[in-house]
């Protein structure tokens, strides 16, 4: 009963003014993808990624998420189609979301692109109401307000890209805004800017930082991280990052490339805040494929 009573609690207060709002992974920063529309690889053709995370770990009905996106670029046409598709479940609500986006690369000169990006996506939410343990069962409004919902909604995103810089902005679930009854994933607004050097040494060196607003609420995070090559070679084997994201989280994260194609990551971050009390943690692995492209690119910078 005791463990009921807190995955209706963290639903009744997580879903309503934070994780629906704010679903999001560590591993954005190896694709930005997933939070913007207007991402587009410079290297690989196609990209395919896959990642779970589970966050508090311990804390019960604490939220866990499945993502996996697919992106394929046309160098002639200089534009980009991508997929994505998630599921959030918190407690006994679980959220999912299959977007489906376009963007176009316009060359401003030999180094700077401007990646310009749209998504459509249709969201429903649904309860297991199998997990609901309530002492009056029979109560006819018990059920009412699980019945289970479906809207559609849009993001945007616009990219400024060279080869070692890329500064973007971009709107999720811009819908809502405009549809009062849309509201089981809010607005959510990002302005970020990474840059990683690209030299001869065994190790290169990159960062990151980020802005994040919902509803009235504002994070920062930022992030530094090293790259670390073999026998000078171009692409990194493995590397290794820290970040932390305002109030109170800090983490970590480590990626390897096991082929040229392959790249696996796990990140690990904590909350040092009162739900530390309860919780171990959060972890998060991601995979990614890419496929190289097999001609030369004529919009590459």
């Amino acid at each position: 009963m005791k463990k009921a009573i807190f995955i209706v609690l963290l639903s009744a207060i997580y879903l309503p003014g934070f994780t629906q709002s704010s679903i999001r992974l560590n591993n954005f920063w190896e694709n930005p993808y997933y939070i913007t529309p207007a991402s587009i690889s410079n290297v690989y053709s196609t990209v395919f990624s896959m990642a779970a995370r589970r966050q508090w770990s311990g804390f019960p009905g604490a939220p866990s998420t499945a993502f996996a996106s697919a992106t394929v670029y046309l160098d002639k046409m200089q534009t980009q189609f991508g997929v994505k598709v998630f599921e959030d479940k918190i407690g006994y609500t679980s959220t999912t979301n299959v977007s489906l986006s376009y963007a176009y690369a316009l060359a401003l000169n030999e180094d700077w692109r401007l990646h310009l990006g749209i998504a459509a996506s249709y969201q429903s939410l649904s309860y297991d109401v199998s997990k609901v343990i309530i002492a009056t069962q029979t109560d006819p409004g018990l059920y009412e307000n699980m019945a289970r919902e479906s809207h559609y909604n849009a993001d945007l995103g616009v990219e400024l890209a060279s080869k070692p810089l890329r500064i973007g902005i971009a709107s999720q679930n811009i819908a809502s805004l405009f549809s009062p009854g849309n509201t089981q994933q809010t607005n959510m607004n990002f302005l970020y800017a990474a840059y990683r050097n690209y030299t001869d040494h065994s190790i290169d060196l990159g960062g990151g930082v980020c802005g994040i607003q919902y509803n009235r609420l504002y994070q920062l995070e930022l992030n530094a991280t090293a790259y670390f090559k073999i026998a000078q070679e171009e692409t990194e084997r493995f590397k290794i990052g820290l970040f932390y994201r305002t109030p109170s989280e800090i983490g970590a994260i480590a990626g390897i490339n096991l082929t040229n194609s392959f790249y696996i990551s796990y990140s690990y971050d904590y909350n040092v805040s009162g739900i530390s009390r309860n919780s171990t943690g959060t972890h998060e692995v991601m995979l990614v494929y890419r496929i190289i492209r097999d001609s030369e690119c004529h919009t590459c910078y």
